[in-house]
């Protein structure tokens, strides 16, 4: 029978050594944060519980104090998998002085491996991750404590190299719903994501473990609509009632992330015209319609708001690997809701989706290049960040453009009668010789027919067999100034060497509607 306690009673039920896995995502998207507070409180009081294993598919904090943040004091985690420690920068810098063993394992691996475990099958096999860091003939995925054990291994079925990520025993797992009933029987309606809740507390009664679900009221039996049960209640032990639950840790509840109603597209926010929108407006010309696409987090969710502001945002499907399909991703600290969804599906299965080629177009932020066009997300100037779904989306994706600004660290630039300017340029480069760490492996992707382009302010590159090669490069723009004097290696000049479109600075509207149409027009001729 289920029981209602409370969140330091939640917490006693968490004994040394033990595995807890996690549900939710990022900034708060379901993520059971008084459970994890009241862990934290335990061990500043007792020192228990010790030497814990926490795994979650996603990023979970406000790169602060909130969410997995909560773990990081030695001594009380032992080890973390997960996507992305992006969200979590106090357990990534233990990770690096090797005071917590850490691994970042692809979001959809982990996210479909709770599907496997939930079955009974030993693990998941799967073509995602090989030739990038986490395949064990690189690293592993490994972020600290590189002698520590190995959690994937390469096989060879049928003739062809596959990775197997093994299966793990959970004792706890810690959810988060909306309602509660009597019965123990969980609903999500305020959630802006479903994340793997249901298949998280499947695999921890396979394992004969415990499911806490932190929620936000309870009902009486029997009077919640059976449709909207999300965790039926012979999965749930322990419920842990929050009333003042916040749907993200930024935001008390919007109804458009509930999917309760679509808002007007005319009160997103517009995005100043700075290299970021420019780099967001160079992305969506990209885009054709009828095309299904992701987009991820960074200075890519502002294809979604241009999209808006361009009203084509009903032309293509955008969605994101939280489970979230049509509409446009939210951003910043809410980045992985999204407005104006069309539909909404568990995790795993957005990723079997992507996984199985999906995907038309994707859109992912790099911090590094290199001659060749590998790309590197990861980890860089002993920064741990990890991959989040990145690995399952860009090597599954039919064509890749890979965004972000040219250079880093104080970059300043403006758009003035069509032109760009650079006011100051970045410290860091971005172009280097050598990636510090594997995350897109540009030659793989190229083996598979994928179609690459990475997109700057200044200059857009396409990935060819003999190396990365300069396609376009914005009006204004001094090509051995502002571009190669800032790049460790000289690449390839293409032949049909360009200026990029001239509306990207202007700031007014593109026009991209009309553009749109001219594209439908030829595509139907």
């Amino acid at each position: 029978m289920m029981q209602v306690i409370d969140a330091k009673q939640s917490s006693q039920l968490i004994g040394d050594g033990q595995t807890v896995i996690i549900g939710g995502s990022g900034s708060g998207h379901a993520v059971p944060d008084a459970l994890l507070k009241a862990i934290q409180e335990r061990y500043l009081a007792e020192a228990h519980p010790r030497g814990i294993t926490s795994i979650h598919p996603v990023g979970l904090g406000d790169r602060g104090e909130l969410g997995a943040n909560h773990f990081a004091h030695e001594g009380l985690l032992k080890r973390i998998v997960c996507g992305t420690l992006s969200d979590a920068p106090s357990i990534a810098a233990l990770a690096s002085q090797d005071l917590v063993e850490a691994y970042t394992l692809p979001q959809g691996v982990l996210s479909q491996l709770t599907r496997e475990i939930a079955g009974g099958r030993p693990g998941l096999i799967t073509h995602v991750g090989l030739h990038t860091f986490v395949d064990p003939r690189l690293e592993g995925g490994r972020q600290s404590c590189w002698d520590s054990e190995s959690l994937v291994e390469v096989l060879e079925l049928d003739g062809r190299e596959w990775l197997y990520y093994r299966a793990f025993h959970i004792d706890v797992a810690l959810l988060r719903g909306t309602t509660a009933d009597e019965d123990g029987n969980i609903s999500m309606e305020d959630e802006a994501i479903w994340g793997e809740m249901l298949s998280m507390a499947q695999a921890t009664k396979k394992c004969g473990g415990k499911v806490i679900v932190q929620v936000k009221q309870m009902a009486k039996a029997g009077t919640l609509a059976a449709k909207t049960v999300k965790i039926p209640g012979i999965l749930v032990d322990y419920v842990v009632v929050v009333p003042d639950q916040m749907q993200t840790f930024q935001t008390m509840y919007n109804p458009s992330y509930a999917g309760a109603l679509k808002v007007s597209t005319s009160g997103f926010p517009r995005l100043a015209l700075d290299a970021r929108k420019i780099v967001a407006r160079r992305c969506a010309m990209e885009i054709a319609p009828g095309l299904i696409c992701n987009i991820g987090s960074g200075i890519c969710t502002g294809v979604g708001l241009v999209a808006a502001e361009e009203d084509v945002l009903d032309q293509f499907t955008l969605t994101n690997e939280q489970g979230l399909i049509g509409g446009a991703p939210a951003f910043g600290l809410d980045a992985g809701a999204a407005w104006n969804y069309d539909a909404i599906v568990d995790q795993p299965y957005q990723f079997d989706f992507y996984d199985g080629g999906g995907l038309d177009l994707a859109f992912l932020s790099f911090v590094e290049i290199d001659p060749t066009g590998n790309v590197n997300i990861s980890r860089f100037k002993d920064r741990i960040i990890g991959i989040g779904g990145f690995v399952n989306i860009s090597q599954n994706a039919k064509s890749m453009v890979f965004a972000g600004t040219f250079t880093a660290g104080g970059l300043e630039t403006s758009a003035v009668g069509g032109e760009l300017r650079i006011e100051n340029e970045g410290r860091f480069r971005r172009f280097v010789e050598t990636v510090e760490q594997l995350t897109y492996n540009a030659e793989y992707g190229l083996s598979r027919e994928q179609e690459v382009t990475y997109i700057t302010e200044r200059a857009v590159f396409r990935a060819t067999a003999a190396g990365l090669e300069l396609v376009e490069y914005a009006p204004g723009i001094n090509i051995e100034r502002d571009i190669l004097a800032h790049m460790d290696f000289q690449p390839l000049i293409s032949k049909e060497l360009k200026e990029m479109d001239s509306r990207i600075f202007v700031d007014k509207p593109m026009g991209l509607n009309q553009s749109f149409r001219d594209k439908y027009a030829m595509v139907n001729q």
